[in-house]
């Protein structure tokens, strides 16, 4: 899958390339910024004539390749490229309306018969306009439509049988970079009124079709850019200042697979409203969101014990901030994973509860925190990294709940809090920094659905009464009707529940 990843970043690589991205203040700047670029992430480039025709600089058949020390081969047979001085100190860059994009994946172990992809990049119509001056370029772009087409997958085994195509419809875009050939700062946007994408194969007696369809697709990307040889150890390039973010968001998405097995069936649609995702890289810190809104999934199939299954979901959200270096005071963190109005068919419910004894509201899961750690080491620097598998590379010194909510079969339970941490006992909590600070939990509907799930068979009376004495020890009556309320506290080396210390 890395491999299969890293191929799809070079094509984007050798498409933006291949776009005029690098064009300077005149033609002639235009192509030497192009090959400079190149060159320096490690393609070659060929051209069979380069030619002034009046206010034009022709570029005769151009070929670009990329040969990655991994063994990954990419090669382009771009063709002619014409860049035009408009005389307003803007260059018009024309390219082929389609080309070729070839790609050689070597092997997991390094032995064997490499994976290669044919694929044809396809961009009529597009307009694109370099202009600023030789250090601080901008760009802008329209095309009505990009489109990539996987004509030829080759696995070790053979051929397949397979077609993808990705579509881009009402492009727009806009680049602005600055800085030398080793070091480049990138602020760009683009923005498309559809993306579609289609794929179909068939292998021996199974065949598959996926459909996706996204409305208003955009993005921004900003940020300081490094050599390839710079990247090449993540946290030397973040101390020389490499540093990046930026975010996709969507609108209405549509998608429905289908799969026929030897006559073996599946089939998987859905809906979704909308959703994001961002992210951030610096010397600092790391930061990465994804977020969902009004999905619905359907799943049918042979292999399924029920005509269908629906699943749906209000909302979801995953953030995530956290340091990278090491630093000798303490750094934030943030960590938040939501799921909002989840539900399910009755289908699915009576596989447990036949007799619609659970209450079948929707169920929430949020998990909201904050608090502040000290990195004893550089997270992103690869020699550092094997010896972060047995322990924590830093301390953790505070941390807040925010929000602790779980909602689930009529029953709730509600958290918030915050507590403090020295490292310098681990004696106090066998092994874990001692705590200070307070966390108030509510619990609500907890024992009519102990008594349910008796009823039910599914937990066993003796359990529940140990379940009820534990809970007995930790959380007292609420004011409402099968309410608990607990604080727990820790203090003094101790802790302690409404007042009673248990520790």
């Amino acid at each position: 899958m890395a491999r299969i990843s890293l191929a799809g970043g070079t094509a984007i690589a050798l498409l933006f390339m291949a776009s005029g991205v690098m064009a300077q203040v005149t033609a002639e700047d235009v192509w030497q910024s192009w090959k400079t670029m190149s060159a320096s992430v490690g393609q070659t480039i060929t051209t069979t004539s380069e030619a002034r025709q009046g206010d034009t600089l022709v570029i005769e058949g151009l070929s670009m390749s990329l040969n990655d020390p991994s063994g990954l081969v990419a090669e382009s047979q771009v063709g002619t490229v014409k860049f035009r001085d408009t005389g307003t100190g803007t260059v018009e860059v024309t390219l082929p309306e389609s080309y070729p994009l070839n790609m050689t994946i070597p092997p997991e172990d390094g032995d064997g018969v490499p994976t290669s992809i044919k694929m044809t990049v396809s961009q009529p119509g597009m307009l694109m306009t370099a202009g600023g001056n030789a250090t601080d370029t901008s760009y802008d772009f329209t095309a009505p439509t990009i489109s990539i087409d996987v004509t030829e997958v080759a696995i070790p085994e053979g051929p397949m049988n397979i077609k993808f195509n990705a579509k881009l419809s009402g492009v727009s875009g806009r680049y602005q970079m600055s800085g030398g050939a080793e070091a480049k700062n990138l602020d760009s946007s683009f923005a498309a009124t559809s993306a579609v994408f289609t794929g179909n194969g068939a292998e021996d007696a199974s065949t598959f079709t996926v459909n996706i369809s996204i409305a208003d697709l955009k993005g921004t990307t900003k940020g300081n850019f490094l050599g390839a040889d710079m990247m090449a150890n993540m946290a030397g390039a973040l101390n020389a200042g490499f540093a990046s973010n930026g975010g996709v968001s969507y609108g209405k998405t549509s998608f429905d697979v289908n799969v026929d097995d030897v006559g073996s069936k599946s089939v998987v649609n859905g809906t979704m409203d909308g959703g994001n995702v961002d992210f951030g890289l610096d010397k600092t810190q790391l930061t990465y969101a994804i977020g969902m809104k009004g999905a619905n999934y359907t799943i049918s199939g042979s292999e399924i014990p029920m005509p269908q299954v629906n699943l749906g979901f209000g909302e979801f959200a995953f953030n995530l901030l956290m340091p990278v270096s090491k630093s000798d005071t303490p750094q934030n963190f943030a960590f938040l994973s939501k799921m909002v109005d989840l539900k399910m068919s009755d289908d699915i419910w009576a596989l447990f509860d036949p007799m619609g004894q659970l209450p079948r509201d929707p169920a929430t899961l949020i998990v909201d925190t904050k608090g502040s750690v000290k990195l004893t080491q550089d997270i992103m620097d690869p020699a550092a990294s094997a010896t972060m598998q047995d322990s924590f590379p830093g301390e953790l010194t505070a941390l807040d709940l925010t929000q602790v909510l779980i909602k689930l079969a009529g029953a709730q339970v509600d958290g918030k809090g915050a507590l403090t941490f020295d490292n310098t006992d681990l004696l106090t909590f066998q092994g874990v920094p001692t705590p200070t600070g307070q966390i108030d939990v509510t619990l609500t509907g907890i024992n009519a659905l102990l008594d349910t799930l008796v009823a039910m068979g599914i937990v066993p009376e003796d359990q529940v009464m140990g379940a009820r004495m534990m809970l007995a020890m930790f959380a007292k009556p609420g004011d409402g009707p099968d309410t608990l309320v607990s604080t727990i506290e820790f203090k003094d080396k101790g802790l302690y529940a409404n007042g009673q210390r248990l520790q």
